[in-house]
């Protein structure tokens, strides 16, 4: 595309060049929402775009994909990128990133008040059932409402004094809705949502390059299975990787290392275990729960073509180079579980392979994670 034609590029050419989805819808309502400055009309009153507009809505669309909200993006792109600003723009994105946390927080308890609704299996739904009545006339105006109020919310929690909670129950009214996914991975999901308790997690979860597939081959090969810290290995199911014949090893082999910040320093601080880690075995398990540079090792040996494992799941706990490993690894070709973001921690690591060991013993023959 020529410089003329930049100059001056209709809406339909004006998305065309931006791609990423982008429609002349989005563009108008942009204009609406003060992100697209307006733009200079034809004789026509047509919309006429430039390069700069060009560059500004790819900024638009980079940031949108990288999870920023419209709003602010708006608040991002006011400060300009020439003027010497990073201190001015840390500071607006701590203020943006404070705002989302108190929504965030204010959402989460809506959703623990549906939670606890929603999430009561049969044994509690013939109270419940009294409760929702009681609900709708309720009078909660005064501080006598407010106290009758707390008393439905004390039978409805009574209930659970008679039985012991019904796990599969509770999450076939909570999990979105998964029927485009494998039985296996169902089953994967549903383990790893009960380890943390938090069902949002399935939005963040990533399998890629026939994760299952690949694991399940490894696994009845008997493949070795490597861990960062023995917390991890503490936490895998031994008894049914031992039936299967493989051997578990961890590589900051330190049992004082128990967090995610000494096992962070504990890497960096000796070559012997970065050096072990570029002499695994071929078609390993890497399991990594806790220390972010193990992963960002990992993927340089993969680039390098110096390691090749099976499966790597990756589940480091960071807030800069956690998110971060995990997006590479997603470059990588080799199969994959994470957890996008700063989500992860050794519990949700191990409990994602003894799913997959669980479900591998319990169907061996089964294979719909193929279709």
């Amino acid at each position: 595309m020529n410089n003329q034609v930049i100059q001056h590029l209709t809406i339909k050419e004006f998305t065309s060049a931006v791609g990423g989805g982008i429609t002349p819808r989005m563009v108008r309502h942009y204009h609406q929402l003060g992100l697209l400055p307006q733009p200079v009309r034809s004789h026509s009153n047509y919309r006429l775009y430039n390069e700069n507009d060009v560059r500004r809505l790819q900024r638009i669309v980079a940031l949108k994909q990288q999870g920023f909200q419209l709003n602010h993006i708006r608040e991002i792109l006011k400060v300009e990128p020439e003027a010497d600003t990073t201190i001015t723009l840390m500071s607006q994105l701590q203020q943006q990133y404070r705002t989302v946390m108190q929504q965030i927080s204010q959402l989460r308890q809506t959703a623990s008040a549906l939670e606890g609704l929603l999430g009561r299996d049969r044994d509690c739904q013939i109270m419940q059932a009294e409760v929702f009545s009681q609900l709708k006339l309720l009078e909660v105006e005064t501080q006598a409402g407010v106290g009758e109020l707390e008393n439905l919310w004390s039978k409805l929690d009574a209930e659970v004094h008679t039985h012991p909670e019904v796990f599969q129950e509770s999450l076939q009214w909570l999990l979105p809705d998964l029927s485009d996914r494998s039985e296996i991975e169902q089953h994967l999901i549903s383990q790893m949502v009960l380890a943390c308790g938090d069902v949002s997690l399935v939005s963040f979860l990533r399998l890629g390059n026939q994760a299952i597939a690949s694991t399940r081959e490894a696994l009845k090969l008997g493949c070795q299975v490597v861990v960062d810290t023995f917390s991890v290995a503490a936490a895998l199911d031994n008894t049914r990787l031992a039936h299967l014949g493989c051997q578990i090893e961890t590589l900051i082999n330190n049992p004082h290392v128990t967090t995610a910040k000494e096992a962070e320093i504990a890497f960096w601080q000796h070559q012997e275990w970065r050096e072990k880690l570029l002499q695994l075995t071929k078609g390993c398990v890497l399991v990594i729960g806790y220390a972010p540079s193990v992963l960002l090792e990992v993927c340089q040996g993969i680039q390098n073509q110096q390691i090749q494992p099976a499966l790597v799941i990756a589940m480091p706990i960071g807030f800069s180079h956690a998110p971060a490993a995990k997006r590479q690894l997603m470059q990588t070709s080799v199969p994959f579980m994470t957890i996008e973001g700063t989500l992860g921690g050794g519990l949700l690591a191990a409990t994602a392979l003894n799913a997959l060991v669980e479900s591998l013993l319990d169907k061996p023959d089964c294979h719909c994670y193929l279709s």
